[in-house]
Parts: C-alpha cells; sequence; structure tokens
C-alpha cells in the first residue's frame, strides 16, 4: 500500500469538519467555546506515515502488551519486552514509537518502540561518522574477519586490521573488552557500521612518528618490538614506525628463516643502514651489532687447525661447511677421500650434517678457507709401495678404457694405467678394446710408482717374457716365412707370422709398379710366401718381402702370383729383375705402423683412406725412433684425483696425455 493511499484512508475516516459533528447538548456552549472545542477536535486527528517517529501516552494494559494513544482512530500495542528493566511502566506515561503499520490485516496500528530506539541511536551514529566523534562500545564477540562491537546499542564490525598497529595474534582476548572505536564507513541502506581503533593510535602516534622519521641517522642504535616475521625478513616496531632487517641482516651466518634468530614481540636492538623519508621506509641491521668475525680470524684458527661444522651448502664441486657463524670453508671434492671416486659431494656427506675437517688454507681478504676430510686419515698411496712393490704381479679390474691405454683397479679407489705400448709383445694394437674389455680381469705388473703425484704405471705384456729375443733367430733377414693378410694400411699390408708377431710389408716389396688399390688385389687373410728384410729387435719391427721370396719362386708359380693379385701391368721378368729386398726407410719416419690408417675395402680403382680417428696414434709418436714400446712418463695415471673438476684449485701442468686420460675418466665415471 502507498503513502497516498494510506493518507486517503485517514482523511475519510476523520468528519469533514466540525460544523457536520454532532454533539449533544451543543446549546450548552458558546460560539466561542464551540470554535475553540473544534480546533482541539481537527488537532486530535493527525496524518502518519509508516517508518515516522511520534510520541505516544501510555493509556492501559493488556496483558503482556501495553496500550499506547499516538491520536489516531485507534490505540496501538506494544509487548512489555520491549521496554528495558530501568524503563517506569505506569498510565500517562510517554513513549516515542515508529508507526510500522497504519493498519494491519485485522484492522490494527502497528506500533514498534524498538525499531524507534534504533532510528534514535542511528542519528547519532550519523552524526558522529560525520563530526568524526569518537565512541566507546565493547567488543562482544569474535567472526570471520574481525570482531562485533555493541555501539550505543547497535551492532557495528571491527576488521581484524583496525583492532591495533601491531598484527593481532589472539582476537579471543579482546573479547569483553570496552575501548574507543571511530566510524569510518557507514552503509546507510544496510544500516551497516566499520569501526576501527587502529586510527585512533595512529593519530595518537602521528606526532611520535614524525619525531622518529626527522630523527632518524645512518648508524643509529634503535631498540624496537618485533612486529612481525617473514620469510624475506623482521618488520621491527620503533615506537610507531616499521623498519625492516632484511634476513640477509639479521646474522653473518646463514639462516633458513628469520625465526631462527629472533622471535614475535621479543625487544630487540637495531642499526639503522638506510631510510626514505618519502616512502616512509626503514632499512635496518642486527648483524652489525657485533663484530665481522673475519675481523680476528687468523687468532682462532690457523692452517693443519682441526675444526667441526654442518655442512650448509653442496655445490658439484664440494660442500660448504659452516665453522660459526659468519665463518665457512669449502671441502673440495678431492679432497673428501684418498680412495673414493666421488662425483659429487653427497656421495660422502648431507646438508645439516655435521662434519670434521682439517684447515688447509685461510685467505683473510677474499674470505675463504679450504679444508679437507681425507687428512683426518694416513693417506693409503704412503702404504701403497710396500702393497704393490715394482715388479709385483696382480689382478685387477679394467675401469675404463681410452685410445692410448686402459685404466685398471687395483683396489678401491686406487688405479693404473697400462699403456696401449705395454698390452702385447707382437700385436700392433690400435685400440686396448683390441685385447681386453671394460668390467674384464686383468693380469698386469707394477712398473713404477709416483705417490707424490698419484700415478701408477702397469704393464700387461711383461706377464709373460719379451719373445722377441726367440725372434731373433727365427726371423733374421732372408729367412722364408709363410703369413696371411690381417690389416690393409696406405703405405702396405700387416701380415700375421707363424708366432703370432705382425709383420709389415710394404707395398713396393708386393709389386715392381704402384698398385692403385691394396685391398682389391690383397684382400684380409691372403696368404703369402715372403721373405725377411728387416728384423729390428728393439724397435720390434719385421718387415718382410713377397718379391724377394718370389726370386725363387718359378715362373709358372710367378705367374700364378700375378693372375691370383691381378697384377695385370706387370710381367714374370718385372719381378725377376726386380730389386727385391730394398725399401724406402721414409716410410717408418713418416707414421707407426702400429697407428696407420686402415684402408677399407673398396671397389676397384678406389682407395678408401678415412679412417676412425680412435685408430690414430697420440702426437707423442713422429718417427721411427719413437715406437709404442718407448711411451713417454705422461702416460702414467693420476689415481684418485684424475678426476678434477671444474673448482678454480691450483694444480700442476700436466702433460697432454694426462688431460686425455683425466677426461676419459670423467666421460666413463
Amino acid at each position: 500500500m502507498s503513502e497516498e493511499e494510506k493518507d486517503q484512508i485517514v482523511e475519510e475516516k476523520k468528519p469533514e469538519s466540525f460544523d457536520n459533528a454532532k454533539f449533544l447538548n451543543a446549546d450548552e456552549y458558546s460560539p466561542e467555546e464551540l470554535q475553540s472545542l473544534a480546533k482541539l477536535y481537527d488537532e486530535s486527528f493527525r496524518d502518519f506515515k509508516e517508518g515516522e517517529i511520534i510520541s505516544g501516552t501510555i493509556v492501559s494494559f493488556a496483558g503482556d502488551n501495553v496500550v499506547i494513544d499516538v491520536g489516531f482512530k485507534s490505540d496501538g500495542t506494544i509487548p512489555k519486552a520491549d521496554f528495558s528493566s530501568t524503563e517506569e511502566l505506569k498510565i500517562g506515561s510517554k513513549v516515542d514509537v515508529v508507526v510500522e503499520s497504519v493498519e494491519d490485516s485485522e484492522g490494527n496500528l502497528v506500533l514498534s518502540k524498538k525499531r524507534a530506539d534504533f532510528l534514535k541511536v542511528w542519528a547519532k551514529i550519523i552524526e558522529a561518522y560525520e563530526n568524526e566523534t569518537i565512541l566507546t562500545g565493547k567488543i562482544l564477540k569474535r567472526i570471520k574477519g574481525g570482531m562485533v562491537v555493541d555501539l550505543m546499542g547497535i551492532e557495528a564490525f571491527l576488521p581484524g586490521s583496525q583492532i591495533d598497529i601491531r598484527p593481532v595474534r589472539d582476537f579471543d582476548a579482546f573479547v569483553g573488552q570496552t575501548m574507543d572505536f571511530k566510524i569510518v564507513k557507514i552503509n546507510i541502506p544496510t544500516e551497516n557500521v566499520v569501526v576501527s581503533h587502529k586510527a585512533l593510535i595512529e593519530e595518537t602516534i602521528s606526532d611520535q612518528r614524525k619525531e622518529i622519521l626527522d630523527g632518524l641517522e645512518k648508524g643509529q642504535i634503535l631498540e624496537g618490538t618485533v612486529k612481525a616475521i617473514t620469510d624475506f625478513g623482521v618488520f621491527v616496531d620503533l615506537g610507531g614506525v616499521d623498519g625492516l632487517v632484511h634476513i640477509t641482516d639479521l646474522s653473518w651466518g646463514r639462516i633458513n628463516h628469520p625465526s631462527e634468530v629472533v622471535r614475535l614481540d621479543e625487544k630487540i636492538k637495531v642499526v639503522v643502514t638506510d631510510f626514505d623519508k618519502e616512502k616512509k621506509r626503514i632499512s635496518l641491521s642486527l648483524k652489525q651489532l657485533v663484530p665481522h668475525p673475519w675481523e680476528n680470524i687468523e687468532d682462532k684458527y690457523k692452517i693443519g687447525d682441526k675444526v667441526s661444522g654442518r655442512v650448509v651448502s653442496l655445490t658439484d664441486y664440494g660442500a660448504f661447511i659452516e665453522i660459526e657463524k659468519g665463518i665457512e670453508g669449502l671441502i673440495h671434492i678431492s679432497e673428501m677421500s684418498w680412495t673414493q671416486h666421488i662425483n659429487h659431494p653427497s656421495q660422502f656427506v648431507s646438508m645439516g650434517q655435521v662434519v670434521e675437517a682439517v684447515i688447509l688454507s685461510l685467505d683473510k681478504n677474499d674470505k675463504k678457507i679450504s679444508l679437507g676430510m681425507k687428512q683426518l686419515t694416513p693417506d693409503p698411496w704412503q702404504e701403497l709401495m710396500k702393497r704393490y712393490p715394482v715388479g709385483s704381479k696382480h689382478v685387477g679390474t679394467v675401469r675404463n678404457l681410452t685410445n692410448f691405454g686402459v685404466f685398471v683397479e687395483l683396489e678401491p679407489g686406487i688405479d693404473g694405467l697400462v699403456h696401449i705400448s705395454d698390452l702385447s709383445w707382437t700385436k700392433k694394437v690400435r685400440h686396448p678394446g683390441e685385447i681386453v674389455k671394460k668390467g674384464e680381469k686383468l693380469e698386469v705388473v707394477v712398473l713404477g710408482i709416483d705417490t707424490d703425484q698419484r700415478k701408477i704405471s702397469l704393464g700387461h705384456k711383461q706377464i709373460q717374457d719379451n719373445p722377441w729375443n726367440k725372434f731373433e733367430d727365427s726371423y733374421k733377414v732372408g729367412n722364408s716365412v709363410e703369413a696371411k693378410v690381417v690389416r690393409i694400411i696406405e703405405k702396405g699390408v700387416i701380415v700375421e707370422l707363424p708366432a703370432g708377431v705382425d709383420g709389415f710389408v710394404p707395398a713396393s716389396q708386393l709389386s715392381t709398379s704402384k698398385i692403385k688399390n691394396l685391398s682389391f688385389s690383397f684382400p684380409v687373410d691372403t696368404a703369402l710366401s715372403l721373405k725377411v728384410i728387416e728384423f729390428n729387435k728393439e724397435n720390434k719391427r719385421i718387415v718382410l718381402s713377397v718379391l724377394a721370396a718370389m726370386k725363387e719362386k718359378s715362373e709358372e708359380e710367378i705367374a700364378e702370383y700375378i693372375k691370383a693379385h691381378k697384377l695385370t701391368h706387370i710381367t714374370i721378368e718385372d719381378i725377376k729383375n726386380a730389386d727385391a729386398g730394398k725399401f724406402d726407410p721414409t716410410v717408418f719416419n713418416s707414421f707407426d705402423i702400429s697407428a696407420a690408417k686402415t684402408v677399407k675395402h673398396a671397389e676397384p680403382a678406389k682407395v678408401e683412406k678415412d679412417a676412425p680417428k680412435a685408430e690414430e696414434k697420440p702426437e707423442e709418436v713422429k718417427s721411427e725412433e719413437k715406437t709404442s714400446e718407448e711411451k713417454p712418463e705422461e702416460t702414467e695415471v693420476k689415481g684418485e684425483t684424475a678426476e678434477e673438476t671444474e673448482e678454480s684449485k691450483e694444480t700442476e701442468t700436466e702433460t697432454e696425455t694426462e688431460s686425455e686420460a683425466e677426461t676419459s675418466e670423467k666421460s666413463e665415471d
């Protein structure tokens, strides 16, 4: 029902005028009295609007209800429960009420005292909000996001962030407390009120905050209270203004979380390191209140001292140990064990583990300490001479193969190198894989030990006696032998002689003219009749000739040789007249037979000269005099230190062959 319709109903129920009203004994009143009576009569009828606060009079009581006369055609009722215990209920008392409905379904006037009380308080709330008046209220209970406050009988909302300038950790402690509040927000349609206690505190300390900011200086020492702890640092209340102590400024040592150093609400002293008055940002430091631990480091620690510490960091090249707060040392992986091959420090230590170590070096300027763990135990290499004397025989495990030799593990962490030239007395070994495989057992002889450089030189062929003493009789110059081709190289062919030793037949001793395709004319496994034209015991070399052997053959046999090997460009006379037994010695000065490139089997008239790099001999072999027997010292392997990593440790300059050995070990591991 609209307001206009309600007003129309009220008007219809009123008499049109006093003149139309019929009164008994009207002649008893004078005209003046009648006019006054008419005025009173008209004033007794009022226009009522819903939601309006009006004043009424208690006229009677009906059970649990109070009857109120508000000057309407009918009286309204209000429950006695709407009245407080302090209010006096008696006939004739004035009461403020709100008209909730001019007429309900039964035609009664509906009134509300509670609503009238609320609207009177609401008016005061709005006035306090507009005038920024401070009000007192009582915190009733805790709800999600904050608290409920009784503000003059109205429930207001107090957000958790508006209780105090410091983070609140126990909201329940505020329930039941009476505090001053400032209204910060009002929603009139929903009749919601938001209050703040924090705003009052900030206004109170604004002058104090300004005083602190104006007096700030770098290096100033202040006292504050730990207000909040985060992953990146600690916020400190300096008395109205907050400062931040970054996690790196809490301690000279490493910490994982600020809670390891400070606690909430703890009183601490800090140093001002920087500040921005405009942004009100203050940087603080706690660690600068104590001396830097490196200042008197040389008085506390000496090289050779035994120390203990906690593992605080692991890298690929070692482990960092915290000896004390702010002092850390590095244990390089090469300093962890005398014998074990360590690829990563996690194989030996773990985060948080407390370990003991020995100080190897100390650099105060760069704040670096080098530590070693293996130095806590005797160096087993000092005992190697007793366990592995030179000339002793042992059985080891092939751990790695390289182009220049075999690494053999004699015991865990102790490796030696068998150079490729020490694998066989008789075979021209191009790669160790032709003799042994990784993981196999191999008999070796100790040739030498260098404890300073951690090197052990081993030999495999020395297990047996040198057969070249016997070969001197079997293969002296002029002897005839039968052999078969086992490998084809650019300068000729390699043949296997009856005693299992390899010999070399230069291309010039296979034909009187140049052979375009050796693999076509003399494929592998071809049997040849040969004559020894050179025997070199010192360099382990036997050179043979087919032409020298053919000179003693019949013409039929020579013709058969020419035909069998497709040597159509020469004749029997060419072979008979050949200057057999002589060859160009420079063939041995330009390359080593054992490392010469193998010529692949090819189509006729086409010679493939490409060969795997693995077959090439290291650069050290440059002449006939430098044979596989005469290997340089550099080919010895460097024990467990052969696996140095990228950590910048000073080492002696190693030879090219040793570097190659280390690279091979790393890739294999």
